[in-house]
């Protein structure tokens, strides 16, 4: 089956390679930083940003957080259904 992103280099403004599945934790960090979340069911999103700073954000329902999410943190959170988008 012919690839479209076998030699892709990634550009950050360029498609995500994967959907992953994020379960809010306080503890855990996301497999690798994120270049933006979607969640299914709005609510507010805690999360540190990939420059370390912690965030809370409120969603709509299909809503996006454009930035690069390192964790999403349990606290504070009450969007649910939430993908990370990752270039692995």
């Amino acid at each position: 089956m012919f690839d479209p992103f076998a030699n892709r280099a990634f550009d950050i403004s360029g498609p995500a390679r994967d959907y992953v599945p994020v379960i809010p934790s306080d503890a855990v960090e996301l497999p690798q930083v994120a270049v933006a979340v979607y969640a299914e069911i709005g609510g507010k999103v805690a999360f540190i940003s990939a420059t370390g700073a912690q965030r809370i954000v409120e969603v709509s329902d299909y809503g996006w957080i454009v930035c690069g999410v390192r964790q999403v943190l349990a606290t504070g959170t009450t969007a649910t259904g939430l993908h990370a988008l990752v270039h692995a």
